[in-house]
């Protein structure tokens, strides 16, 4: 096996700084929605309503900066699959317009500037914070070893929530816990629709995904996984003592998933990827909920 230098890299120059935001997907900012959003369900939930600004910045710019990193590391995990897949072959890793050495270092560059916010929060988050930055780093590998690898991105990308109540309140209560538990459920459906998109070729590489897994039984079990997450969603809503907007925010939620079955009913590619993007709403729609909730209730 070769294995990349760690040199200094080139400067980079103007064209490069392109490829640079398309490998951290800069241009397809989906996947930072869908992170942000539980972030800020965590945060509102942990501090009663609007947080403090200071952590409202940390963690909004850790989201972004943890996602652009995660996909820079998936990239150079995949490097070897992602040529086979027709969605994915014209990434700038795959395509060979940056170097695996390239990657490496703005994967470094992005964690060393999370981590540099992180540690202008206490201790309990600063240690949390090194469980998350192992969690996104190995997710990637995965795929090759398991069918599950859209639970493990819920278990790394959800990490958000309990460093959001310990940034808060110094602790991560049961609440916490409940909230990133319906985080991993959420993050594993809505990947599995992804997963959705890609089997036909990851199955012809070599490559496990839930979507595999679950095989003619996957839309069955994703109507399981969904209506696990909102029984977690309304429990949270329970423990919390949140009003009527909260459950109004979660029933638009559920007609919002079941348009994304209805749009993926024929499991064709490009519905169960707009079902994919559609989870945005969702999140959108939980949040909304949560904050005018707590809005009312101050």
């Amino acid at each position: 096996m070769a294995y990349e230098r760690f040199d200094a890299p080139p400067a980079p120059r103007p064209g490069r700084l392109a490829e640079y935001w398309k490998l951290v997907r800069g241009d397809r900012p989906i996947g930072a929605l869908l992170l942000l959003w539980p972030t800020w369900w965590a945060l509102w939930l942990a501090a009663g309503g609007l947080p403090p600004w200071w952590t409202l910045l940390v963690f909004t710019a850790g989201v972004w900066l943890t996602r652009s990193a995660g996909c820079v590391i998936n990239d150079y995990a995949d490097r070897w699959l992602d040529p086979q897949v027709e969605r994915t072959r014209e990434r700038p890793l795959a395509a060979g317009r940056v170097s695996g050495r390239e990657a490496l270092w703005v994967f470094a560059v992005l964690m060393v500037v999370a981590f540099g916010l992180v540690l202008t929060m206490n201790r309990l988050t600063i240690g949390l914070s090194v469980v998350a930055a192992f969690l996104a780093a190995s997710y990637p590998y995965l795929k090759r070893y398991t069918y599950l690898p859209q639970v493990y991105l819920g278990l790394a990308f959800g990490f958000g929530i309990p460093m959001a109540f310990a940034a808060l309140q110094g602790t991560v209560p049961a609440l916490g816990w409940l909230l990133y538990a319906a985080n991993i459920l959420w993050a594993t459906a809505y990947d599995t629709w992804y997963a959705m998109v890609d089997r036909e070729d990851d199955l012809r590489a070599g490559s496990k995904s839930t979507a595999i897994l679950f095989g003619d039984l996957d839309l069955v079990i994703q109507g399981l996984l969904y209506a696990l997450v909102f029984v977690a969603l309304a429990l949270v809503g329970r423990q919390a003592a949140l009003g009527w907007p909260y459950w109004l925010g979660l029933g638009v939620a559920v007609a919002l998933v079941a348009y994304e079955f209805w749009l993926c009913r024929h499991r064709e590619r490009g519905p169960c990827f707009r079902a994919f993007l559609h989870n945005n709403w969702v999140g959108a729609a939980v949040f909304a909920g949560i904050a005018v909730s707590l809005a009312l209730k101050a």
